[in-house]
């Protein structure tokens, strides 16, 4: 899981006061750097923009806290979804948060797996989600495209894959960058870039107002993919087509929200884009 500084929103904390002993990294992450609300009113925005339709089943792969998940099954009562995550602790981490999170047959309409998204069989979905940059993790061309295959086999006929990239002129930078929230202060720490072979060391740190931290509470050893190498991949993969959604800015130049199709984006120091690849003919 993670996600660099960038103009998606973030929910923040309506707890106030927090502190490094106090706090739980999983609820950090998610008002940090998670807006599943908004994502699902993108994602049915992509599914009417490219197929006309509305989605009913999603698997979220490298689901982490599943955050998206629940909130697609709550979307629509015919909603149903998949989580899949390599990782025990944050799957139980999830599970355990259900009671406070769905009711009647929502629970129905969700399903867990710890497995591997490489390998891991679900039923055939409509869409596919790898957001949250997860998929970086595959620093082989040869292992992206066998991912992205692995996806393509995994959706229905006229199934979506939903990804997200970033990149801008920064994004090559060792830097650190803040953002405070109510309660605590989050911090993308671009720790290393090698510019040989794309790989980055990314972090995310905690601080609190009374001085105590949570460094490296999550670490990212991944390879910084460019748009026009994910677009090649996901074609190689069998995607008949490629959409890439750029946001729009406000008067002072920040994202403002709103996200279409463009084959021109802005050179700008950092920013994120959606893609959108299609199985089977396109509508």
């Amino acid at each position: 899981m993670g996600r660099p500084m960038g103009n998606k929103s973030r929910r923040q904390s309506k707890k106030g006061w927090r502190t490094a002993k106090s706090s739980d990294i999983n609820e950090l992450y998610e008002l940090s750097v998670q807006d599943p609300a908004a994502e699902v009113l993108l994602l049915d925005q992509f599914a009417k923009e490219q197929r006309g339709v509305h989605l009913k089943n999603i698997r979220e792969d490298f689901s982490g806290t599943c955050a998206v998940a629940f909130e697609w099954v709550k979307h629509r009562t015919q909603n149903t979804a998949w989580c899949v995550d390599l990782d025990t602790d944050v799957l139980r981490w999830a599970k355990d948060r259900i009671p406070e999170r769905l009711g009647g047959d929502e629970l129905d309409r969700i399903h867990f797996i710890e497995g591997d998204v490489l390998s891991t069989t679900t039923p055939p979905v409509d869409a596919v989600l790898a957001t949250n940059f997860s998929y970086y993790i595959f620093k082989k061309r040869e292992d992206l495209i066998r991912y992205f295959r692995h996806v393509h086999d995994t959706l229905g006929d006229d199934g979506l894959f939903l990804l997200d990239a970033y990149g801008g002129s920064d994004s090559f930078l060792e830097m650190t960058e803040d953002r405070d929230l109510d309660g605590f202060t989050y911090t993308w720490d671009q720790s290393s870039y090698n510019p040989i072979t794309g790989e980055v060391v990314n972090h995310i740190h905690f601080r609190f107002p009374d001085g105590t931290k949570i460094k490296r509470a999550f670490t990212y050893e991944w390879r910084l993919w460019t748009l026009p190498e994910i677009r090649e991949a996901l074609t190689d993969a069998g995607f008949t087509r490629v959409a890439v959604y750029w946001e729009g800015s406000d008067e002072d130049g920040d994202g403002n929200g709103e996200w279409s199709e463009s084959s021109d984006g802005e050179a700008c120091q950092g920013w994120i884009a959606y893609l959108v690849a299609s199985k089977g003919d396109q509508t």
